[in-house]
């Protein structure tokens, strides 16, 4: 975990944090933005975390997903 001095922002590791940002996601399973954001809106996504209107991510949820998948 590191500390931005310069506007008090704590940066997490990805793979440390629960809950991931589409781009975050992105990058961090190299599946592209438009795929995941597909994903997310199939009915009953095992995965996805509503804030409001913005859709997150369950990091621990997808990567099970993605390991019980052969195609996406």
């Amino acid at each position: 975990m590191k500390e931005d001095n310069n506007a008090n922002i704590i940066s997490i590791p990805v793979p440390q944090k629960a809950i991931l940002s589409v781009r975050e996601a992105a990058a961090y399973t190299n599946i592209g933005i438009n795929k995941i954001d597909s994903m997310l809106r199939t009915p009953n996504c095992p995965f996805v975390l509503y804030v409001g209107t913005k859709k997150l991510v369950k990091r621990k949820e997808f990567e099970e997903y993605l390991s019980k998948q052969i195609v996406i």
